[in-house]
């Protein structure tokens, strides 16, 4: 097991959160696992799957892929794909904390309904 070293970071200094997005569809995994120990020794908040605006989006194995070299304290967040209700609280079983939903409204609305909230 890998240990992490927090480095300091004047942005966490001034209270802000870091937060790295891969384009994980033009990333290899050995790019992937590479990426998140990089940010796990920086201190990074966040690692994203996708802008968005590549050719792919969240996938259950990117998604496990990060959460499993990307330090307990690092979050992940999926982007691209997820666009219910039932594919989020899918990839929250994966770890991850965040999505990046354009269907945020139909999201929460379909929540309402579900568990009249």
């Amino acid at each position: 097991m890998r240990t992490f070293k927090r480095l300091p970071a004047p942005v966490h200094d001034a209270g802000q959160k870091i937060k790295v997005i891969f384009e994980n569809c033009y990333l290899t995994d050995a790019q992937k696992i590479r990426l998140c120990e990089i940010c796990s020794e920086l201190g990074c908040d966040w690692v994203k799957t996708s802008t968005g605006y590549g050719t792919g989006g969240a996938t259950d194995a990117d998604l496990i892929l990060m959460r499993t070299y990307a330090a307990p304290q690092v979050q992940v967040k999926a982007a691209g794909g997820v666009r219910s209700l039932d594919r989020l609280l899918e990839v929250r079983t994966l770890g991850v904390t965040r999505c990046g939903a354009t269907r945020t409204s139909e999201i929460l609305e379909e929540y309402k309904v579900r568990f009249q909230a």
